[in-house]
């Protein structure tokens, strides 16, 4: 599976790349991600429990970060045995443009599935995986985007408190 799509994020380039490579902001943004640990530089050990179709699977795997160019573009890739159900691999590269104050994120992802996971058909799993990927790119794009100031008063405050956390984290 493949897939190809762009976000605009406001929020500068130094902030969005911060984001890329910070564990708290990745293991919060991975769809179903429990454990992680390590660091960009030496690598991610990562937990995450999906369901795909009927299959439920605990996957532990590590998450690498390679091909970085400073703030311009770098490549995640990841892979995880989920025993029984089989394996997930894959992975993205990214590229930012800054545009004024936003940035645009680029990124094309690829995932490849063995086991029983392969067995649902690639239907399936071409859905699922572009829903992981996008879930994953969304909850990127609101962790790193500073809080809307000029938010309307039915926002709760939990969500004014999640919304941008990232960036309140950096000093942003």
């Amino acid at each position: 599976m493949n897939l190809t799509d762009s976000r605009t994020i406001n929020a500068d380039v130094a902030t969005v790349w911060a984001g890329l490579l910070d564990p708290d902001v990745l293991k919060a943004c991975v769809p179903g991600c429990t454990e992680m640990s390590g660091s960009a530089e030496e690598g991610f050990e990562a937990t995450v429990v999906q369901k795909v179709g009927p299959v439920k699977a605990t996957f532990k795997g590590a998450v690498e970060i390679s091909d970085r160019v400073e703030h311009e573009s770098l490549k995640i890739s990841g892979e995880g045995k989920g025993g029984p159900a089989g394996f997930a691999k894959g992975g993205a590269t990214v590229r930012l443009e800054a545009q004024g104050d936003q940035t645009i994120l680029h990124y094309d992802v690829e995932a490849k599935v063995g086991g029983k996971l392969a067995q649902l058909g690639s239907r399936i799993i071409d859905g699922f995986a572009k829903r992981m990927a996008d879930q994953f790119f969304a909850n990127f794009q609101e962790a790193v985007e500073p809080p809307d100031e000029s938010s309307d008063e039915t926002e709760t405050d939990q969500d004014t408190k999640k919304k941008g956390w990232f960036s309140k984290l950096k000093g942003g």
